[in-house]
């Protein structure tokens, strides 16, 4: 009788991540309840879960190559990622295993010199504590950048995001669940600070995919 009980509440939750994501995708609140100048192009939330998740990644915001294909990490930065956590394509993209929940779910735009702007302030406090509160088996939670270390780490994380990840082994040994695993985020725009820190590809990275590995394998 348990096991049957225990798969319908299975499904149940299963159905209600999926209908919160199908509102997720058909926001715009950006656009019509905006925080600021509304986002200057249409909305196009970009992100992967399932109820049965054990691992989470969440980055900043989708950027131009992934607006354009709907896919998260579709881009240079996913491939550096991607070798970072030593993950193939088929695993990383595959949303039963590993969910990825953004900042924000839409590209923000560019700036007037090319560069990204920061995710929306719309999407975090509208969306992520239900998607999370459907996601009760996530173990692992990878925190890609700075806006994410704040939100899943809180004070924690620091002053700066150089000294979270450099804090990695106390942060991933904290008590509780999930575990949060600070990393930069894989974009070429920080090269610099991977040479200047070469302990993170050298010592971190390789521990957190051995989290990651385990995660995947049990």
């Amino acid at each position: 009788m348990r096991k049957r009980q225990d798969v319908a509440d299975g499904t149940l939750e299963a159905q209600r991540l999926e209908a919160l994501l199908t509102n997720i995708r058909a926001c715009t609140i950006c656009r019509v309840a905006p925080r600021g100048k509304p986002l200057p192009h249409e909305p196009r939330p970009v992100l992967r879960a399932e109820a049965s998740a054990r691992i989470a990644i969440c980055g900043q915001a989708p950027g131009t190559r992934v607006h354009a294909s709907g896919m998260p990490f579709t881009d240079p930065s996913g491939v550096r990622l991607r070798r970072w956590l030593g993950v193939t394509d088929e695993e990383f993209y595959d949303a039963s295993r590993i969910a990825i929940v953004p900042m924000g779910f839409c590209f923000p735009g560019l700036t007037a010199e090319g560069y990204d702007l920061p995710p929306r302030k719309e999407c975090a406090p509208a969306w992520r504590a239900s998607v999370f509160a459907l996601l009760p088996k996530v173990e692992l939670v990878l925190a890609v950048g700075r806006p994410a270390q704040l939100w899943h780490l809180g004070k924690d994380a620091g002053p700066t995001l150089g000294a979270a990840v450099a804090d990695w082994r106390r942060l991933i040994a904290r008590s509780g669940v999930p575990v949060v695993a600070p990393l930069p985020h894989p974009s070429w725009r920080n090269n610099t600070w991977l040479k200047k820190n070469p302990w993170f590809e050298a010592e971190a990275a390789p521990a957190i995919a051995g989290m990651v590995r385990s995660l995947l394998d049990s």
